[in-house]
């Protein structure tokens, strides 16, 4: 997914972290008062779940994913865990469904480049994903959910 390849990719890494902020503040517009659990719905696309793991002052930490029906079970992708710096307007991607975090990814080749081109490759994939969430109207509000199944009650 990772198409496009920047010259001075750190400085567009950075960029890209700070329009990933802004996406998600149009998906979830209260981001520093959201509940632990969410749930997010358009018509004739699968829901839009969304997991609290942590909170702190200055940071968030959730997992965005869509939800699959797939022979009677629920498949959430693609579970992207994203950190949320809420004092520095930035947004990083720390891993999703097919790919872990960084330094498990770079066991045996952690050099800056490595990390660097993996960090952009995750990041860039959420700002397409992002792009095609608001582009389909997903949205949502301040309302608790379930995420245990995709069954759960929708809020926008």
């Amino acid at each position: 997914m990772s198409a496009l390849n920047p010259v001075d990719k750190s400085f567009w890494l950075a960029r890209l972290c700070e329009a990933n902020f802004g996406k998600l503040l149009a998906l979830i517009p209260d981001l520093a008062y959201i509940p632990e659990t969410a749930t997010a719905r358009v018509d004739g696309k699968p829901s839009l779940h969304l997991k609290l793991i942590e909170r702190s002052p200055y940071t968030l930490t959730l997992e965005l994913s869509h939800c699959f029906m797939w022979e009677f079970q629920a498949l959430l992708e693609p579970a992207v865990k994203i950190r949320i710096y809420l004092d520095a307007r930035a947004a990083e991607v720390l891993s999703d469904h097919a790919r872990p975090f960084v330094l498990d990814a770079l066991k045996h080749d952690c050099s800056a480049r490595s990390v660097l081109d993996y960090k952009w490759s995750l990041n860039y994939f959420l700002s397409r994903w992002l792009d095609h969430c608001l582009q389909a109207n997903y949205r949502f509000g301040l309302s608790p959910c379930s995420l245990g199944s995709c069954g759960a009650a929708a809020y926008s």
